[in-house]
């Protein structure tokens, strides 16, 4: 396979230095070369620049918020940098296996009407010490809205897009946590997704993605998108009392997790 669309990488940073270091190698272990890293510090206090340093390409490009910002302004700001057909996003704390981009990007360039792709990935539990954990589900293809409204499946850190999707979807910086999720329910309704059943990424457990303010916050989040979403034309087709249901399964789950430290498999 040729190497000669770019990938543009977007790495969103807030003092990030505890695992930075694990997720630039995943990237740098990629078999697919052409990339460049667009690297957004969101004001950190740490030594995230300095890791960052000891990565000498010059495929990284670093940008500097001028004031704090919300992590979905920041994504869109550095999705603007971006000079890629392909957008992939990789956080600081989780990684990429090798063969990531060179599994998607290959598949996009054989097939010109797929606009989105994902996978499964792996888990790695910091809180109980267990190495990787694997999270694998059956997931679904094309046009999948209701999908998502049903049970939404899609790890931001296992996607890549074409660009030109941005010129018409950006995310919700009203949001702080939920706004993947809006951005692609919204972009699934008119972009053809593929799944890769197999797991391209590990996502990081750790007390900080568990905190009890997260995950209330998500709740509040889920419940803000279903009374704006509710009425709105985009979604009068779909079926809207599933992600109810979600809503409610989300609040059983979270209970276990914060008072019981057990993660239900929903």
């Amino acid at each position: 396979m040729q190497q000669n669309s770019l990938v543009s990488i977007i790495m969103n940073c807030h003092n990030g230095q505890r695992y930075l270091k694990y997720s630039l190698k995943s990237i740098f272990n990629q078999t697919y070369k052409n990339w460049e890293l667009i690297f957004w510090d969101n004001l950190s206090t740490d030594s995230s620049k300095k890791i960052l340093e000891q990565f000498r390409d010059k495929r990284v490009k670093y940008y500097k918020s001028k004031k704090f910002i919300s992590l979905y302004k920041a994504r869109n700001l550095a999705i603007s940098k971006a000079k890629g057909e392909y957008i992939s996003f990789l956080d600081t704390d989780d990684l990429w296996k090798k063969n990531k981009l060179f599994d998607q990007v290959k598949i996009l360039q054989k097939n010109k009407k797929i606009d989105i792709i994902y996978s499964n990935y792996d888990l790695k539990n910091e809180n109980n010490n267990k190495k990787y954990l694997k999270y694998k589900r059956r997931l679904p293809s094309g046009y999948i809205t209701q999908n998502l409204l049903n049970d939404y499946q899609i790890g931001i850190l296992t996607v890549i897009l074409k660009k030109k999707i941005f010129k018409k979807l950006k995310f919700n910086s009203s949001y702080s946590i939920i706004g993947d999720f809006d951005f692609f329910v919204k972009a699934s309704s008119s972009n053809k997704i593929l799944s890769i059943q197999k797991p391209l990424a590990v996502y990081r457990v750790h007390k900080n993605n568990l905190s009890s303010k997260k995950l209330d916050l998500y709740l509040l989040e889920v419940k803000k998108w279903i009374k704006e979403n509710n009425n709105k034309n985009k979604f009068k087709k779909y079926n809207l009392r599933d992600i109810k249901k979600l809503y409610i399964k989300l609040k059983i789950k979270f209970f276990f997790l914060k008072f019981f430290g057990v993660k239900l498999g929903m």
